[in-house]
């Protein structure tokens, strides 16, 4: 306690007049209307009285959501890295608010097939590309002492924006409901959401074109998509560290995404009634709520662990801190356990997430950033898609199984004493992968 005490104290990058300030601004707002829209699309497709889902629907609409990003993202880093990334967010913000319109819509007239599928991948690539554009420009609003702090807040409060946001339209949904059809609720949720993405997108003017990048000398004249990719892979192959680090976090989502629908089945069709989606839905809602709570703890001591330990040993002590309690609720699923397991899950993960943010950021000159982290928004998709269809896979339709925590926490530790061992990994480390 003394130690911990009279340790250095981390940076804070907060201050009056701040362009960071903006930039939270931002993405805050716009992971609100994140957590509105997803929350009223859940609802939509897995808590409909009509819908009974199992692992394998489930799974499916985490697939269907992010596997195209995983194929376009190459391309979107390429764009973040030769146009202004401020002009972007804003025109992808605009054009995210009309998407939604589309979306409401189709829920409102109950439409459930490839159409609405289709404009569905359409809001979620453009939400990754707006958030690839925030993380590649923040580094240049802040000092490279101030990254860890810069992103615990960027990071978490769009983490804990996504959770109030679902929180917000559940209760509002919950109000609609008891005068309206299930469908209309959902519709007016996404309509309000896609509010929130217009305010977001006016909020982007107040940041100049090139305030967050790229500058003018860093422009390449050339697009070659995957090729340039391809060449940021290189370029972080001479920063192993960094890379590592990215593929640690893909691996701490896969476990994430794994333990999230295992909530989501338990909370449907074990601990309230499968012919009750309401009740499911407001004790799954509760489970990701006390996982933001998690988050926000996570965030909070991430700077003062990576003062303590560094950012390296940091990382690897995060991958290894939920799993006695993914044992735990593996072995005895009750609603305590879970909500315990939620809480350690989420915040060990953004300690992970938040510190790997920066130590990339650090590690990453501008004029290759916004492609570094395309390929690292992939390298996260693929993880959570390889989580999702696991999940599918291993789980039963009750959501209750020992084997799929068990295997999350083989594939941390692994994570934490193989692939992240001191000798590969750490601030003297120019290990390659």
């Amino acid at each position: 306690m003394i130690t911990l005490c009279v340790m250095k104290l981390p940076s804070w990058p907060l201050r009056k007049g701040s362009l960071l300030v903006k930039l939270l601004q931002i993405r805050w707002l716009g992971q609100i209307s994140d957590g509105i829209f997803q929350s009223a699309l859940a609802s939509f497709v897995l808590f409909s009285p009509e819908r009974q889902p199992n692992a394998v629907a489930a799974a499916g609409a985490f697939t269907v959501v992010l596997l195209p990003y995983s194929f376009v993202g190459p391309y979107a880093g390429i764009f973040l890295d030769r146009f202004s990334r401020q002009r972007i967010v804003q025109i992808a913000n605009v054009i995210r608010a009309i998407v939604l319109v589309a979306i409401a819509i189709l829920i409102r007239s109950g439409t459930t097939g490839i159409l609405l599928t289709l404009f569905v991948l359409i809001a979620f690539g453009i939400n990754r590309l707006i958030l690839a554009g925030l993380s590649a420009g923040l580094p240049l609003l802040v000092s490279k002492e101030e990254l860890v702090s810069a992103n615990a807040l960027a990071v978490t409060g769009g983490t804990i924006g996504v959770v109030i946001g679902g929180g917000i339209g559940i209760a509002i949904k919950n109000l609609l409901d008891h005068s309206n059809r299930t469908d209309l609720s959902d519709a007016f949720l996404i309509g309000a959401g896609a509010l929130c993405y217009l305010l977001a997108a006016a909020l982007t003017s107040r940041l100049k074109k090139n305030s967050i990048g790229p500058h003018e000398h860093e422009i390449s004249p050339e697009s070659r998509g995957w090729g340039e990719m391809a060449e940021g892979f290189k370029i972080l192959r001479n920063h192993g560290d960094a890379l590592r680090g990215i593929f640690a976090t893909a691996t701490q989502r896969s476990g994430l995404t794994a333990l999230t629908l295992m909530a989501l089945l338990v909370e449907r069709n074990t601990f309230n009634a499968p012919d009750n989606p309401t009740a499911g839905l407001r004790g799954f809602g509760f489970a990701l709520a006390v996982a933001g709570v998690g988050i926000g703890v996570g965030a909070f001591v991430s700077p003062f662990g990576v003062a303590k330990f560094g950012r390296h040993l940091w990382i690897r002590i995060s991958m290894i801190g939920p799993i006695p309690f993914l044992i735990g609720v593996g072995i005895h699923p009750t609603d305590w356990l879970l909500l315990t397991a939620a809480f350690f899950a989420g915040g060990f993960g953004q300690c992970v997430k938040v510190t790997n943010d920066a130590l990339v950021q650090s590690k990453i000159k501008d004029e290759y950033r916004g492609r570094i982290f395309a390929f690292y928004d992939v390298a996260v998709n693929g993880g959570i898609i390889l989580g999702a269809l696991a999940a599918a896979l291993l789980l039963p339709t009750s959501g209750k199984s020992v084997l799929v925590t068990v295997l999350i926490s083989a594939m941390y530790l692994f994570t934490a004493f193989v692939l992240l061992a001191k000798t590969n990994f750490s601030a003297r480390s120019h290990s390659t992968i």
